[in-house]
């Protein structure tokens, strides 16, 4: 006999987990179907563990390039590859552990299997093999099966020399030579991370510049550095036309601007995106709309067309984010209990790249704010302008705000260089509350501190900067 529920959840990611989390705490009777680690990507094999690898480059980078110039001396300082990627694999561990333990907190039952529609409100679970477990009935079901790497027949991923980011996370020696196929946020992170550790990597974009969805002058930034410090390649502008693999070794070519050149690589990284988790799920057997590997929702409600059935995060499409997909998830399960709840800010999403120097962004880039028709007052301050950047030693980026020049109001705000994606945030409370450039400028920001760089955008936006 199948159990029934208020709610059930398929999948158990960021957009997964914390729905069934919400749902517990509104004494909802709530089941989360997962047949790995609750965290789903994020948690498992993106976000947190790839944020390990990012630290133990960066701490190696700076041993190894800049100990010196904090009066700091080491013999033959080196590292263990294996030790690295051990480290990231335990701190995924330890987290998705704290996950599976929260959901039991809140009440939640958590089932194990791969569960998929066998009716409009039943879902039946299977194992790894499988063989089934169990039906589950609910009331409400929430899709939040997220999504996978992108591939394409030009570049066919073999998991052992042409990978996918989940196995460039965990390869068993580093590389000598590295190619990346890819330049938006997982492409950019990853080529930082082996180039810091030594490996020759070169960076193939299609578009004309690498992080293409970001600010031009953020993008120009992180490619200055890379070329500068790293000896990073870039190739914009490039197209893959075929990739080999053959005794362990890849061969890449490709047409840049238009000349056919040839890549060796010991490994090369397909990173030219994701795409929703939709099949094998049941959706057809409901009648669920999918459209080019998404699923349709009411993005007030998180409906499907399916009375009753919901989907949240990746699956439902861009923006691919973990934060994009929790907010997702309390926004449709409040409207499932009732509650009245604001609605999701789309125009207020920050993005964040979290290679050195970091680069971060909420709302417009100048380009797409000039399409908007907005008049623009923009507000640049250099991080080499900076007290605290200067004693930190990180003085490479800048802040740069996006006004409308009629009202002030926060259009947009970049900021490249250390701890961008943490200075973020408070540009994305600034547009939360609709500030303007004279609040921004007139709120006390504590010096030395790199914050002080969002006081000086903005006041160097009035003509009004003291440190430049």
């Amino acid at each position: 006999m199948a159990q029934h529920y208020d709610l059930a959840v398929l999948g158990g990611g960021p957009g997964g987990y914390v729905a069934a989390i919400r749902a517990g705490q509104l004494g909802l009777k709530t089941v989360v179907i997962d047949k790995d680690n609750l965290g789903g990507v994020c948690l498992n094999w993106g976000c947190i563990p790839t944020k390990a690898l990012l630290k133990s480059a960066e701490m190696y980078e700076s041993l190894t390039k800049r100990s010196g110039e904090f009066g700091l001396t080491f013999d033959n300082p080196g590292f263990d590859f294996e030790k690295i990627i051990g480290r990231s694999r335990d701190v995924s561990s330890r987290i998705t552990k704290n996950v599976e333990m929260l959901v039991k907190k809140n009440k939640v039952d958590r089932v194990r299997g791969t569960g998929r529609f066998v009716g409009k409100n039943k879902l039946a679970v299977t194992d790894e093999n499988g063989a089934p477990l169990e039906e589950i009935e609910a009331t409400n079901v929430i899709v939040a099966t997220g999504a996978r790497p992108r591939t394409i027949d030009a570049v066919p991923v073999d998991r052992e020399v042409i990978v996918t980011s989940k196995e460039a996370m965990t390869l068993p020696k580093l590389p000598e030579r590295f190619v990346v196929v890819g330049a938006g946020a997982i492409g950019v992170e990853f080529a930082y991370f082996y180039a810091a550790l030594g490996s020759k990597v070169t960076i193939v974009e299609m578009m004309d510049r690498i992080l293409p969805v970001e600010d031009e002058e953020s993008s120009a930034a992180v490619a200055k550095s890379f070329k500068k410090n790293l000896g990073v390649e870039i190739l914009t502008s490039a197209k893959v036309e075929r990739a080999t693999a053959s005794d362990g070794e890849a061969t890449v070519e490709l047409e840049h601007k238009g000349e056919k050149k040839t890549l060796e690589a010991d490994v090369v990284l397909n990173a030219i995106g994701v795409v929703g988790n939709v099949e094998d799920i049941g959706l057809e057997e409901i009648g669920v709309e999918v459209e080019r590997g998404a699923i349709k929702v009411d993005k007030a409600t998180y409906r499907t067309n399916v009375e009753n059935v919901y989907a949240v995060g990746d699956v439902i499409g861009p923006p691919w984010l973990a934060h994009v997909a929790s907010h997702e998830a309390i926004a449709c399960v409040e409207g499932i209990k009732g509650l009245d709840h604001a609605p999701v800010d789309y125009g207020n999403i920050p993005g964040c790249t979290y290679c050195q120097p970091q680069v971060a962004s909420v709302g417009l880039t100048e380009a797409k704010a000039k399409e908007a028709g907005y008049e623009l007052k923009i507000g640049k301050f250099p991080f080499m302008a900076s007290g605290k950047a200067f004693a930190l030693g990180d003085r490479e980026g800048h802040v740069k705000l996006i006004f409308d020049k009629k009202y002030g109001e926060l259009l947009g705000a970049h900021i490249v260089g250390a701890e961008a994606t943490e200075l973020i945030a408070e540009l994305g409370v600034a547009k939360t509350l609709e500030t303007d450039d004279t609040a921004l400028l007139k709120t006390v920001h504590a010096h030395p501190t790199l914050s002080e760089a969002i006081m000086e955008a903005a006041a160097q936006a009035n003509g009004e900067a003291i440190h430049m």
